[in-house]
């Protein structure tokens, strides 16, 4: 993984400048393995962010903005009567390991002087953060618990003795010159950059690959010096923070992977690059997690409902054969004369084609002539009474399949807050029962929480990320003469623009954020339309989020990331 031990050190130095010295003054744990520290340093406040995420485990300053449950979880409320108020003496990397360890000193119950760790483990599936006593190297609790059952080595947990995890026994790279590297390294074996993962602490498989790319025509001389080159460049802290895209796969690091021969973006800090590359990543994989069932349903009643419309399609058209029964009723009553019970069909002349064609009339052999006959008339008639019910199931069923498309489509971009809001809308449309949790109201006159976004020219566009988002914004938040925007015909999200006459530039702005918050996200060249509010409406009775409109002008434009994250409002 690109956060290695190289990038460890890094980061540890770019914190060190941050925020030692720093005061702790807030501490939230927003989600189940993530905290967020508030700390005063250097005249300003600096939120840090440490994840023991199994996917995106890291530590950095951010940002982002956090929604932080009711009530905190236990390991935040030890964490906020230890470390608030304590004031951050160190921070420091263990070896080339991605370990980061905050020496913390603040006060105990009796106003003395105590000493804390904060260690930040990052370690993939296995990462974790853990507050200890630094005098008495006991762990007072951790985000993660680890009994011995499950590792043999060390117990994490509160009370236990804190250990370091087994060392890998790898060289320490830093102080290694050409000739340290040549002789660690096996040229005649191959496979120079396992062999450098292996052999020296600190190097990620994708470093060693660029290590490897730089050294040129691999051998005895260039690798070692490129190594060196390397290190010189790590040692003295000089960074060129960048995502490299290449093949569909971004890739961030303290500087652009040449060997991927893809397009990177450059950043002034470690931290910002980090924002920008996770931006949406661990909320959405959050999201995936909570709202599974809600995925499940969703595709369910949308495959239900498209199934439903095929045999409905398939009834029209049989329905549509209404005409036919009559004819044949007609041309049986009118040669009734020629029928005798017991027929099973017979041959009239149709007077109706202008060849006077013969037409065979199939007959029930147990029906007299006038029953037959009947029995065509009663077919018209139910053919004909049927093709405007089932049209209009039909188009029921279709409204089913678009409301769940967009259902889907904001459950792609939904962030967890949202998640509760969009099961509460299927719970009032009857798709599913809520569970509440016990001791758990929900105040009625809460209103939506509409994200906030900020164009060029400072002017303010807001977003509705489901439909009860949706609703509110447009039929209720918005002023008459604002202007509202949606993507054309594709699912996706209400945008309103808080002004009467933006410029042509706030417009397109405005417009790139309802194709990404739309099912288009990733397409090019996507229609969005505009108007004014006055002219969107709801009609009685539709879906949630649903609106018709008119007056309405089109622009064509290009969703862009980094363009949402620039104009987010913190």
């Amino acid at each position: 993984m690109p956060f290695d031990g190289f990038f460890t050190r890094a980061m540890v130095h770019e914190l060190k400048n941050a925020l030692t010295g720093g005061r702790i003054s807030k501490i939230h744990q927003p989600y189940k393995n993530e905290l967020v520290m508030v700390i005063r340093a250097g005249r300003q406040n600096h939120k840090l962010l440490l994840s023991a995420h199994p996917s995106y485990a890291r530590v950095q300053i951010t940002n982002d903005t956090f929604d932080n449950p009711n009530e905190p979880p236990m390991f935040c409320m030890i964490l906020r009567k230890h470390l608030e108020g304590a004031i951050i003496q160190d921070i420091k990397q263990v070896d080339m390991d991605r370990i980061v360890i905050f020496d913390i000193r603040g006060r105990d119950e009796l106003g003395d002087e105590s000493y804390k760790q904060l260690i930040v483990e990052i370690m993939g599936r296995h990462s974790n953060i853990i507050l200890a006593d630094k005098e008495k190297e006991k762990i007072i609790d951790s985000i993660k618990h680890i009994p011995t059952a499950l590792n043999s080595y060390r117990t994490i947990l509160p009370g236990s003795t804190y250990i370091y995890p087994p060392a890998q026994d790898k060289v320490n790279p830093l102080p290694l010159s050409e000739e340290d590297v040549l002789k660690e390294i096996d040229f005649n074996s191959g496979k120079l950059d396992k062999q450098i993962v292996e052999k020296f602490a600190g190097f990620s498989p994708i470093l060693a690959k660029e290590l490897i790319f730089k050294a040129g025509l691999a051998n005895r001389v260039t690798v070692p010096k490129a190594f060196v080159l390397l290190l010189e460049q790590l040692k003295n802290n000089r960074y060129d923070p960048s995502i490299t895209a290449a093949e569909d796969k971004e890739q961030f690091y303290l500087f652009p992977f040449t060997h991927l021969n893809g397009e990177f973006k450059q950043f002034t800090s470690l931290s910002e690059m980090l924002d920008r590359f996770y931006f949406g990543k661990a909320d959405r994989d959050r999201v995936k997690q909570q709202a599974f069932d809600l995925e499940r349903l969703m595709k369910n009643e949308k495959n239900k409902n498209e199934t439903k419309v095929k045999k409905l399609q398939a009834t029209l058209e049989a329905a549509e054969k209404a005409d036919e029964y009559q004819l044949l009723g007609e041309l049986l009553t009118a040669n009734m004369h020629l029928v005798n019970k017991g027929m099973k069909d017979i041959s009239v002349i149709n007077y109706y084609d202008e060849t006077g064609g013969q037409m065979t009339i199939e007959l029930d052999p147990r029906k007299s002539p006038s029953e037959n006959a009947q029995s065509y008339y009663t077919k018209y008639q139910k053919a004909k009474n049927s093709v405007q019910v089932v049209k209009e199931q039909i188009e029921k069923a279709e409204d089913e399949i678009n409301y769940f498309d967009g259902l889907l489509q904001q459950l792609a971009s939904a962030s967890t807050r949202d998640i509760e809001e969009i099961r509460e809308e299927l719970a009032e449309q009857g798709y599913l029962r809520l569970r509440h949790k016990k001791g758990q109201r929900k105040n009625p006159n809460a209103k939506p929480v509409i994200d906030r976004y900020e164009a060029s020219d400072g002017t303010e566009i807001l977003v509705g990320k489901n439909n009860k988002q949706n609703d509110y914004l447009t039929n209720k938040l918005a002023g008459r003469d604002e202007i509202w925007l949606h993507t054309k015909d594709i699912p996706g999200s209400h945008v309103v623009i808080r002004s009467k006459e933006p410029k042509e530039e706030t417009i397109l702005e405005a417009a790139k954020l309802a194709a990404y918050f739309s099912k288009a996200k990733n397409s090019a060249s996507v229609p969005v339309d505009f108007t004014k509010i006055r002219h969107v409406k709801k009609p009685s009775g539709s879906k949630p989020g649903f609106v018709i409109y008119d007056n309405q002008q089109t622009v064509y434009v290009t969703p862009d990331e980094d363009k949402v994250k620039e104009m987010q409002r913190m």
